[in-house]
């Protein structure tokens, strides 16, 4: 007696040099960028803002195997979106606060998709009166900021309500993805409460405000991405 056997479908393999070499120049970028936030040259902060999306893009996509699992797919997505807040208000003049903030408010609807089937495992911690841990410390975070930040916002209230909104929905999620994500999210929080202090009060004043959110920024980026490549190793092991 014969038997046959279903032949099984193998998933495209990664391509470990690209990815490190696609790593490798992310960090090389963002030292090069922080260094020109302290040294002035535009063009090479533009320059270096623009290519850092795309190399930590590369860096996940070589990384893992083709079909892509949700988490990875959105979020690459998330980098797409955010390299266009990065590069689009370049070139759209007196708009570009407002294109930044739109790209980057689907970016972080990205996120939260990509991060949103572990949403049990980022609530799980919880506190004395049972409220899940991430989700009421941020919540606080978010108040404070609103209160600084609403009063000034005029007519893009909205917006920025709604943008916090899906930024602390994403850095909660992000708790329940790995410990490398939770403090990605942490420092993405930061970075664009930065950003928004500097928009939006007129009592705020940091020096070297430009590194201060460029280094917070790129840093979560990269701690997102190593958190998601975290946690795919881990759903990929036998």
């Amino acid at each position: 007696m014969t038997t046959t056997s279903t032949p099984r479908t193998t998933p495209t393999v990664t391509s470990p040099r690209v990815a490190v070499l696609a790593a490798g120049l992310f960090l090389v970028v963002t030292a090069v960028h922080l260094v020109a936030q302290l040294t002035g040259p535009e063009g090479l902060r533009v320059a270096t803002q623009v290519v850092a999306m795309p190399l930590l893009a590369l860096a996940l996509l070589a990384s893992t195997r083709a079909p892509r699992a949700h988490l990875v797919r959105w979020t690459a997505v998330g980098l797409g979106l955010s390299w266009l807040g990065d590069s689009a208000p370049k070139v759209a003049g007196e708009h570009s606060f407002l294109v930044m903030v739109g790209f980057f408010l689907l970016a972080q609807v990205a996120y939260v998709v990509a991060f949103w089937p572990r949403r049990t495992a980022s609530l799980a911690h919880r506190g004395t009166r049972g409220w899940p841990f991430p989700l009421a410390a941020y919540l606080v975070v978010l108040g404070v900021f609103l209160a600084w930040c609403v009063p000034g916002a005029g007519a893009l209230t909205v917006p920025v309500v709604l943008y916090g909104a899906l930024l602390v929905a994403m850095a909660v999620l992000a708790t329940g993805v790995h410990p490398l994500a939770a403090l990605g999210g942490a420092l993405f929080v930061l970075s664009d409460g930065l950003i928004a202090l500097d928009a939006f009060t007129g009592w705020y004043e940091l020096p070297w405000h430009g590194l201060a959110v460029m280094s917070t920024y790129l840093v979560a980026q990269g701690l997102l991405v190593a958190g998601v490549l975290g946690a795919y190793r881990l759903a990929d092991r036998p």
